[in-house]
C-alpha cells in the first residue's frame, strides 16, 4: 500500500469518526432535553385515559428511599428508553387494573434498583394523581421468560431491568421488581384536589 492510500484511509476513519460523536451527542442531547420538557409538564387528567399514543409522557415514577425519579413514556422503544423508563404498551397503563410493566435501562434511570427491598414503596404520578404500590418481591430471570408479562387479576407494577447491574455490554439476565398497589388514583384524585 501506498503512504498516500493509507494518509487517504486514516482522514476517512477520522471523518467518520467524528461524525459519529456528533450524531450521537445530538441523539443524547435532544433525549436529555426532551426529558427535562416533559418532567415539567405533565398531562392533566391523564389518568382518565383507557389507551395513550407511543411517545407520550404518562408520568414519574418515584422511589423515595432510593432517591428513583424518572419520567415514564408509553412505549419500550430505544428512543423512550432514553428518554425514561418505558411502559410496555402490550400491559395495562399504571392507573388501570392489572399487570403494568415498565421497563428502564440499569445503567441510567434503573440503576438505584439494585438496592431496592421488600416493602419499598413505589409511586407513579400523574400531573394531579399519585398511586403508590408496595414491593412485594424481586427476582432475577432470563431473559427470555416472560411469565413476569403475565396478566395479573390484582393491580401489580412490574419493574424490568438488566442483571447484573455491573456488568459491561448487554447483561446475561433481567432483575424484576413486583409491586402491588396499595391506593387507588381516585383516592388520590380527592385528596389533591382538596
Amino acid at each position: 500500500m501506498s503512504a498516500n492510500f493509507e494518509h487517504t484511509i486514516g482522514r476517512l476513519l477520522v471523518v467518520t469518526g467524528m461524525a459519529t460523536l456528533v450524531c450521537a451527542g445530538f441523539v443524547l442531547a435532544r433525549a436529555s432535553y426532551d426529558r427535562t420538557t416533559r418532567a415539567t409538564t405533565l398531562v392533566q387528567d391523564i389518568v382518565t385515559m383507557k389507551r395513550v399514543d407511543r411517545g407520550r409522557t404518562l408520568g414519574l415514577l418515584e422511589v423515595p428511599r432510593l432517591g428513583l425519579s424518572t419520567i415514564v413514556v408509553e412505549g419500550d422503544d430505544p428512543y423512550s428508553l432514553l428518554v425514561g423508563a418505558g411502559h410496555l404498551p402490550e400491559t395495562p397503563l399504571p392507573w388501570l387494573d392489572g399487570n403494568s410493566v415498565i421497563a428502564g435501562h440499569r445503567d441510567t434511570d434503573f440503576r438505584p434498583l439494585r438496592r431496592i427491598r421488600e416493602g419499598d414503596m413505589i409511586r407513579f404520578r400523574a400531573a394531579d394523581t399519585a398511586i403508590d404500590y408496595v414491593v412485594r418481591e424481586t427476582t432475577i430471570v432470563a431473559p427470555t421468560d416472560v411469565t413476569v408479562l403475565r396478566p395479573t387479576s390484582r393491580s401489580v407494577l412490574t419493574l424490568i431491568t438488566c442483571y447484573p447491574f455491573t456488568y459491561i455490554g448487554p447483561a446475561p439476565k433481567r432483575f424484576i421488581v413486583r409491586a402491588v398497589r396499595v391506593s387507588n388514583a381516585s383516592d388520590n384524585a380527592t385528596t389533591h384536589n382538596r
